[in-house]
């Protein structure tokens, strides 16, 4: 129960936090948003300061690419605020710079809660002038009696604000601000800094496939003294609009230009798909999680290709430890099978089970050839393994002339194993006649056939490379399965005749 335990917990978590695909083949949506700068050059050194987001809210950065010629780059970070510093000695005519991010939704969401360390402090109340200051205090007043905390003082705000016929107060904050923009953000800062009211401004863009030339979305933040929240500037609605990026936080501009005139900055959004799998491992790089100590994907190329088919062993076990106790299947050897399933997997399975059978069949006559000089163990199995190696190579040679190139997989059989096939088959034929001998060896035969078909399942193959805890979950069922002690099923067909003459009261109690 342990053993399950852990395994199933690594497994929901993988899933749950980075995303992994319980199958394969699965496709996600990637998002790539494009800022395109332009400015005209004034024939000397420019420098081109653009914010870049940090931050995405409800989506992860998975990547982001700065593409200029001719200009060197820079990225500064302060706190919550990243700047992309382009930097040329002469610019002219039409200067083009972009920035490229690519996201994905986030699995978990982001932390709401800010830490005690990074709390912002409440804004100094403004020096309001008339007429102003009276037009704010009494509409503060006035708010502050119909809310009960600070996210509904700004929603009732808001909406006197916005209404479709204000009173004179309210005609006095508007003036001639246009609604929406960011000098009305700005205006509804100004306004709540009179209650004390904690805000900020925030730059979006609302990511709809295949729009160009979009432009960010201002958005109002506020923070209650635990965690800040969205607020639509227009209606006083809580939150954010569905696939809303956050590309920049505070009053700063956008783009800031030295050397150049007439910035100007548009946006474009497009949507391909990715593989799952793909996506949630970007997802656990940027997101600096634990569980991505458990990916195989940085280990070399070659070695994951290795532990693709390693991996896979422990359920061709489960074959043969289930035919062997459960079914009781004999076969030559307890491993075997695995190993011929796995050759199984470059030769194909038809050309496989052939090539089996003829150098099995054709070794063996060989070794009862051996029998007749007496040759002592050790040096008899070595000429075993000489004469498997021919057959090998005449195999090879004679589908090279036949043009059938599967003969040539004949080579990446184990050699060591069908020597000692061969050795183990000849052993139980001189003890226990030529029909136990095939016995075992048809059943090894069907063992590695079952195997192989286990260790190529596509499912099964993604499974367990994604989620390696899966062997937890086999090594459970080997101790159950080692626990166990009732018949096997070839038992009960063997001596089903005396099952049924026995009366069910003289049966002994299993």
């Amino acid at each position: 129960m342990l053993l399950v335990t852990a395994a199933s917990a690594l497994m929901y978590l993988k899933v749950s936090q980075l995303g992994l695909p319980l199958t394969p083949g699965q496709l996600e949506p990637v998002w790539a948003v494009e800022a395109k700068i332009e400015f005209d050059g004034e024939g000397r050194a420019a420098l081109v300061k653009f914010d870049v987001p940090d931050e995405l809210g409800a989506f992860l950065r998975l990547d982001e690419y700065f593409v200029s010629r001719s200009y060197g780059l820079n990225i500064e970070q302060d706190k919550d605020d990243r700047r992309a510093e382009w930097s040329t000695r002469r610019a002219r005519s039409t200067q083009r710079l972009y920035y490229r991010t690519e996201m994905v939704p986030r699995t978990v969401e982001a932390a709401t809660q800010t830490p005690k360390d990074r709390l912002p402090k409440p804004p100094a109340k403004p020096d309001y002038q008339e007429p102003m200051a009276s037009a704010i205090q009494d509409l503060l007043s006035e708010v502050r009696a119909e809310s009960a905390n600070v996210f509904t003082f700004v929603s009732q705000l808001l909406v006197k604000l916005n209404a479709p016929t204000p009173g004179g107060n309210v005609e006095v904050i508007r003036g001639k601000v246009e609604r929406g923009s960011e000098a009305w953000i700005e205006r509804l800062q100004y306004v709540l800094a009179g209650a004390r009211i904690t805000t900020r401004m925030v730059r979006g863009i609302v990511l709809e496939d295949r729009i160009a030339n979009q432009h960010l979305v201002p958005w109002l933040e506020v923070h209650n003294g635990q965690r800040w929240e969205g607020f639509d500037p227009q209606t006083g609605d809580k939150g954010y609009p569905e696939n809303f990026v956050r590309w920049t936080v505070g009053n700063d501009p956008l783009l800031e230009l030295d050397g150049g005139r007439n910035g100007r900055v548009s946006f474009a959004v497009s949507r391909y798909a990715q593989s799952l799998t793909s996506v949630a491992r970007g997802r656990a790089e940027v997101s600096h999680s634990w569980l991505a100590n458990l990916l195989l994907f940085d280990l070399p190329i070659n070695t994951q290709n290795v532990y693709r088919i390693l991996l896979m062993v422990p359920l061709g076990a489960i074959i043969v430890a289930f035919m062997r106790t459960i079914v009781g299947i004999p076969t030559l050897g307890t491993f075997m099978p695995i190993l011929v399933a796995i050759a199984f997997r470059e030769t194909e399975l038809a050309w496989g089970i052939v090539l089996f059978v003829v150098v099995t069949l054709a070794g063996l006559s060989l070794r009862f050839y051996l029998e007749r000089l007496q040759l002592l163990l050790v040096p008899r199995l070595c000429s075993v393994l000489v004469l498997v190696v021919l057959l090998m190579l005449a195999i090879s040679l004679i589908s090279g002339k036949l043009g059938l190139d599967r003969g040539f997989s004949i080579a990446l059989f184990p050699v060591v194993i069908l020597t000692m096939v061969i050795e183990h088959m000849s052993v139980v034929w001189e003890e226990s006649g030529p029909g136990a001998a095939m016995q075992e060896g048809l059943g090894s035969l069907l063992v590695a056939i079952l195997g192989f078909l286990v260790m190529t399942n596509d499912y099964l193959t993604h499974i367990v490379f994604l989620f390696p805890e899966v062997l937890l979950l086999l090594l459970a069922v080997f101790i159950m399965m080692g626990r166990y002690t009732g018949y096997r099923v070839s038992e009960i067909m063997r001596f089903k005749d005396i099952v049924e003459e026995t009366p069910p009261d003289a049966r002994p109690d299993r």
